[in-house]
């Protein structure tokens, strides 16, 4: 198996850490997050306009260049360096990963939009009874002549704030927990009946609760047939976990480097601290959580397309490792640093807020180890 990047792959890496690292440092990401947008929109279209980058992991005939999972990954870890905030994951990842999924018109009109920079979805698939149940909905989409009626609410709807469209997994038939009766919605994010709460989340990002009250959705609103969707949401969920855990890896190399660089300049008995053979240790240790957590997730991406099964096997392994690793490395990088690790001010303590978010993104450690359990050895 070949585990070498393609040009292709190295320029779209060169190219958005170049473009990061001019227009996204610590400094500049604090004003984003602390203005009332909490984002720069220019940002996003320069993603899109001037760097072509939104279109990364779309086909060449859908006006991309070609790529796909790993382009996703490799674009997620970027962001992860930098701490980006910006919608990537929620509106190409997800959004785009359901319409390259069933294609058709919907697929044909909005994945332009989207590689343009002018769409951006939020997933609305959690609510509050259903930890990581991606079956367990209260929200419910009833038939109403050719369309449907929307009714219940999503929690932590994250960059739902900026969305023009939201993309709503509703029940339409079956019991509570059925995998049955299960249907995917992709709908504007401005229909009337539809009310948001907006709120920072700690790691900088915005989220929104959403509560939607007799919302009127058109037919062609659905995605995939009705009450058979539960399959397609399992696998751009598996997507994103994967692309998540690209991000946690380079979440996980900026805390590793910030750690090493204070310990070379923090003195202590009139010598740097990075002398300190326990210290080193620790050091080791964090570079090899990286790098694991670096290999895992490229193993998960590997395997996106293999069959059902195997395919959330090796997402798991990959997310539970991650989850595992971030903790360390997040946990070990505040320690070092002591109290100054957890102010403001420093950007180390930005990077394990978002580090210890990643953790229970779409799955904790335990979650994923129960799942992998099931998956490879059966209940």
């Amino acid at each position: 198996m070949d585990f070498t990047y393609t040009e292709t792959q190295d320029m779209i890496r060169d190219t958005l850490a170049r473009f990061l690292s001019d227009t996204y440092d610590f400094e500049t990401r604090q004003k984003f997050i602390a203005s009332d947008a909490g984002r720069d929109p220019g940002i996003w279209q320069a993603l899109a306009q001037e760097l072509g980058m939104l279109g990364a992991a779309f086909s060449e005939d859908q006006g991309g260049l070609g790529g796909g999972a790993l382009e996703n990954a490799i674009v997620m870890e970027e962001l992860g360096k930098v701490l980006g905030i910006e919608p990537y994951l929620q509106t190409v990842v997800i959004g785009g990963g359901a319409l390259k999924a069933v294609g058709g018109a919907q697929a044909d009109a909005l994945i332009p939009e989207i590689i343009a920079g002018n769409a951006i979805i939020a997933f609305a698939y959690a609510e509050p009874q259903g930890r990581y149940d991606l079956a367990n909905l209260r929200t419910t989409a009833k038939k109403d002549g050719a369309g449907y009626v929307l009714n219940g609410h999503k929690g932590v709807v994250i960059a739902a704030p900026w969305a023009t469209h939201l993309l709503v997994t509703a029940r339409t038939g079956g019991g509570p927990r059925d995998r049955e009766g299960v249907s995917l919605f992709l709908i504007d994010a401005n229909l009337p009946g539809i009310v948001r709460r907006d709120y920072p989340n700690v790691d900088g990002s915005r989220a929104s609760e959403i509560y939607f009250e007799n919302v009127a959705i058109p037919g062609d609103a659905l995605l995939g047939g009705e009450g058979t969707g539960l399959p397609l949401i399992e696998q751009i969920v598996d997507e994103a976990t994967v692309a998540v855990c690209a991000e946690a890896t380079g979440v996980m190399q900026k805390l590793h480097e910030g750690t090493l660089d204070y310990t070379q300049q923090r003195k202590q008995f009139g010598v740097p601290i990075a002398k300190f053979q326990v210290l080193q240790h620790r050091m080791v240790d964090m570079f090899m959580e990286v790098e694991q957590a670096r290999s895992m997730t490229i193993m998960g991406v590997l395997k996106l397309d293999l069959p059902a099964n195997e395919r959330m096997a090796a997402v798991s392994a990959a997310k539970a490792k991650v989850s595992r690793g971030a903790n360390f490395v997040g946990q070990n990088a505040i320690q070092t640093h002591g109290g100054i690790g957890i102010t403001q001010e420093l950007a180390i303590g930005h990077y394990f807020k978002r580090a210890t978010m990643i953790e229970g993104q779409f799955g904790s450690h335990d979650y994923h180890m129960d799942r992998y359990e099931r998956l490879t050895l059966g209940d």
